[in-house]
């Protein structure tokens, strides 16, 4: 009798771990996504309209929103156009810089975000509240190692553990 060798579906340990992490964010990012398309706005769209909230009542340069954002828009444009065809934000050239846009929050997308605070609550909960503060505590560390060394210098997500 021949032992027959079963080959693993991963190439590599770290393989699997990029795959799990990828797999994961699928998951947890289409609760999300449920919860965003009630409102039509997309995570991205609703992380900008949460970095003008925290400057809110001042204005930032697109291109300092675009830095903040989570997760990279290579068409930051677009996503501020859409959001200001809804009356969610403004934008206005600035005086001394003609180059320069800055963008704010108005009421509208105030309110909304008001709207959605608590059911943003529940999304995150149905993703990690079957988790212990033990265990998040650690997947957070776990995270920023990982993520540590890929991010730029400066940035706000870059926290050595």
């Amino acid at each position: 009798m021949t032992a027959t060798v079963r080959k693993s579906r991963f190439d590599s340990l770290q393989q699997e771990v990029y795959l799990s992490l990828w797999r994961t964010y699928d998951r947890l990012k289409s609760l999300e996504d449920e919860l965003f398309s009630e409102v039509e706005l997309s995570a991205q769209q609703y992380n900008a309209l949460r970095l003008l909230e925290a400057v809110h009542p001042k204005t930032v340069p697109t291109s300092a929103l675009g830095n903040k954002l989570i997760s990279r828009s290579p068409d930051m444009t677009r996503l501020l156009d859409r959001l200001e065809d809804r009356g969610l934000v403004h934008r206005e050239r600035r005086t001394d810089n003609r180059r320069v846009v800055e963008v704010g929050i108005t009421e509208a997308g105030l309110q909304l975000l008001e709207q959605l605070a608590g059911p943003v609550r529940e999304c995150h909960s149905k993703q990690l509240g079957h988790l212990t503060e033990t265990q998040l505590s650690q997947l957070l560390e776990l995270l920023n190692s990982v993520r540590f060394p890929h991010e730029v210098e400066g940035s706000l997500w870059r926290r050595e553990t």
